[in-house]
């Protein structure tokens, strides 16, 4: 495998310069800005989870940005490594802190989570008979992470929800469906927007990252003051 092999992958880039894709490379600071703030609530919280994947949120951007700027292999992997390091830690969390797994159940359902989202993929490719990645422009990856949220969200019905946490988790997948959509439409609005949509997803998927972290610490001092 060539770590340093070029990949265009978004309407913006026109060429192999460094700031070939300045919209999609400077929308990152969002993710810097919601890192920021999201370290600000769960460091008031004392809430040392919060804080740790503020801290990976601040990593995502980080990764997005050298993905952005180098397109190559290696910082591509610099680039979705983070995210899927930040939805399965907070898959983990919510089994924990949300649905009250024990260490061993929430372990048991984030390896069956991974599995899932590992294998949907191909299952899907199958039954469609073509490449469903190729078709969403790698969206579907996320897919599992929505469907996630909105199960999560419905767990909370039948063990307590003080917090209303449940309807947030609804809302952020919602928003992070909008972001998907904007992903995906990336390189198929080029002919009208020079500049894509892509960055659109960086700056609502800041957002929705954000929003999951204070969900958790806003549960986690309701769940305290019970």
């Amino acid at each position: 495998m060539d770590w340093f092999e070029p990949i265009g992958a978004y309407c913006e880039r026109d060429g192999a310069a460094f700031w070939a894709e300045p919209v999609n490379a400077l929308s990152n600071a969002a993710f810097l800005v919601a890192a920021v703030a999201a370290h600000r609530r769960a460091r008031a919280a004392d809430d040392r989870a919060g804080v740790a994947l503020a801290l990976l949120t601040a990593v995502v951007g980080i990764g997005s940005f050298l993905f952005h700027t180098l397109a190559v292999r290696w910082a591509m992997l610099a680039d979705v490594v983070p995210i899927a390091v930040f939805i399965h830690a907070y898959f983990y969390l919510a089994m924990v802190r949300f649905l009250r797994f024990g260490p061993v159940a929430a372990w048991a359902a984030t390896l069956a989570f991974a599995g899932f989202g590992f294998g949907l993929v191909p299952a899907l490719d199958a039954v469609a008979g073509r490449s469903v990645e190729a078709l969403t422009n790698g969206s579907i990856d996320y897919l599992p992470a929505v469907l996630a949220l909105v199960g999560v969200a419905l767990g909370l019905r039948g063990v307590g929800d003080p917090a209303a946490t449940g309807r947030r988790l609804v809302a952020l997948a919602a928003l992070f469906s909008v972001s998907l959509a904007l992903r995906t439409a990336d390189r198929g609005v080029c002919a009208l927007v020079p500049v894509g949509t892509h960055f659109l997803w960086h700056v609502l998927n800041a957002a929705v990252l954000y929003g999951l972290v204070v969900a958790a610490v806003r549960h986690r001092e309701a769940v305290s003051r019970r």
